[in-house]
C-alpha cells in the first residue's frame, strides 16, 4: 500500500496549499434554548459552553460529523467532533464545510492539534469570547482528499486503539473495586473468616504533621525541594525537609475531601491536615490502607462550612480485624489489581501514556507539510 509520504510526494511534489479557514468552512453560530427546553432523556444532545452537553432536546440543528469550536467561556477554544446528530447553542459554533473539497474528521485532527494557538485567540476581557471572525482567519493545510482520507484512516485507528484501552482500564478499576470491597467485608464476630471488630484506636496510632509557611513549598521538584508535602487532599507540594520516613497510610483531616488516604513510601513531610497512621501489633501497614480507603472515612466528616475529621472521632470508628496472615495475603492480591490500574510506571496507565505520546508524535508528523 502506497504510504501517505509516497502520496504527498506523487500528489503534491511541490508542497500543500494554506488556505483561511473561512474561504472552505461556514462558521455556524447555534441557538439557545432555555432551561425549560432541555430534557434529561430526549434523543438530541444539547452543547453550549463545553464539550459536555448541557441537556437534551427534541430536534437536531447540526448533522453528524460535524466540528465544533467553543466560543464563550471558560472552554472557549475547545475544539471537539460530534459522530450523531445534535443541537448547536449559541456558546459553540460549528464548521459546515464540503465534502468535496476538505474531510470533516481531518479538520477537526487539525484543529484539535492546534488547540492552544485558537485559544490564544480568546478575547479574556469579562467573559472569554472567541469571535467568529478570529475562526475564520485560521490558516489550514489543503492536501488533495485522498491524502486528508488516509491520515483521518491512521489517526482513528490509533484512537480507537487508545479508546479501547481507557475502556479495559475502566472496567479492571470497577473489578478491583468490587474485589477491593468483597475481601474487605466481613461479618460479625464468626463465620468462615475469622476476624475481630476493633475500634481504630486499638489497631494504630493516628497523628495529625505539624503546619508550615507557603514560602517553603515548590510547586516542582527539584535539588533544594525534594521531598513530597502531604496536606488534607494529597500532595500540596514538595519541600526540603522531611517529617517521616517509612510506610505510611495518610488520612486528609480537612477540607471538602476530607478523609481521602494515601499511601506513602519513603522520606516525606505531613502538615496539620494529613493525620498519619502507625499501626500497632498485628496489623499490617498496608492492609489498614486498603481498609481505610474501602471505609469511605468522608461520610465521617463534621457538616459546616469548613468540613474535617476529628482524630478522637476516628478512633472510634470500628473495624474489622483478620489475623495477620490474613491481612497479608488480601494486601498480596489487592495489590496485584492496583499496579494494573494505578501504576505510572506499568500496567494500563503506562501503557495507555505510551499510546498517547505515540498518537502525538504521529499527528503533529502527519498533519505538518510543506508549503507551496
Amino acid at each position: 500500500m502506497e504510504s501517505i509520504e509516497q502520496m504527498i510526494k506523487r500528489l503534491c511534489p511541490k508542497g500543500v496549499e494554506c488556505v483561511k479557514l473561512g474561504e472552505v468552512c461556514d462558521v455556524l453560530r447555534g441557538k439557545r434554548l432555555t432551561k425549560k427546553e432541555l430534557f434529561d432523556d430526549a434523543q438530541y444532545k444539547v452543547f453550549h459552553g463545553g464539550l459536555s452537553p448541557i441537556g437534551y432536546y427534541t430536534k437536531a440543528n447540526r448533522q453528524a460529523q460535524t466540528v465544533m469550536v467553543i466560543n464563550v467561556g471558560a472552554s472557549a477554544g475547545t475544539v471537539g467532533f460530534c459522530e450523531e446528530d445534535f443541537w448547536s447553542s449559541d456558546g459553540c459554533f460549528c464548521l459546515s464545510h464540503n465534502d468535496s473539497v476538505i474531510h470533516p474528521k481531518y479538520l477537526y485532527y487539525y484543529l484539535a492539534k492546534h488547540q492552544i494557538s485558537i485559544q490564544s485567540r480568546v478575547r479574556k476581557a469579562g467573559i472569554p469570547t472567541l469571535d467568529a471572525g478570529a475562526v475564520m482567519d485560521i490558516l489550514i493545510p489543503l492536501p488533495p482528499l485522498e491524502i486528508q482520507s488516509r491520515i483521518v484512516e491512521v489517526l482513528d485507528k490509533m484512537t480507537t486503539l487508545t479508546a479501547e484501552l481507557e475502556a479495559e482500564l475502566e472496567a479492571r478499576k470497577q473489578q478491583y473495586e468490587y474485589y477491593r470491597n468483597k475481601l474487605l467485608t466481613f461479618s460479625e464476630i464468626g463465620g468462615d473468616r475469622q476476624v475481630a471488630w476493633k475500634k481504630i484506636s486499638e489497631i494504630c496510632v493516628l497523628k495529625a504533621g505539624k503546619a508550615i509557611k507557603a514560602s517553603e513549598l515548590s510547586d516542582i521538584k527539584d535539588s533544594e525541594h525534594q521531598y513530597p508535602c502531604y496536606g488534607g487532599n494529597g500532595i500540596r507540594g514538595y519541600i526540603a525537609k522531611y517529617s517521616h520516613e517509612g510506610r505510611y497510610a495518610i488520612i486528609g483531616r480537612q477540607g471538602a475531601l476530607c478523609g481521602c488516604v494515601n499511601w506513602v513510601e519513603g522520606k516525606f513531610y505531613a502538615t496539620e491536615h494529613a493525620v498519619v497512621c502507625t499501626p500497632k501489633t498485628l496489623s499490617d501497614t498496608r492492609f489498614l490502607y486498603f481498609l481505610f480507603t474501602n471505609e469511605n472515612l468522608n461520610r465521617y466528616k463534621s457538616q459546616g462550612a469548613q468540613p474535617g475529621l476529628s482524630v478522637a472521632n476516628l478512633y472510634n470508628i470500628m473495624l474489622p480485624i483478620p489475623p495477620l496472615s490474613e491481612q497479608q495475603r488480601i494486601v498480596s492480591i489487592l495489590d496485584r489489581f492496583e499496579a494494573l490500574t494505578t501504576d505510572l510506571q506499568s500496567g494500563l496507565p503506562a501503557e495507555i501514556e505510551a499510546r498517547r505520546q505515540q498518537y502525538e508524535y504521529y499527528r503533529n508528523k502527519l498533519l505538518t507539510f510543506d508549503a507551496v
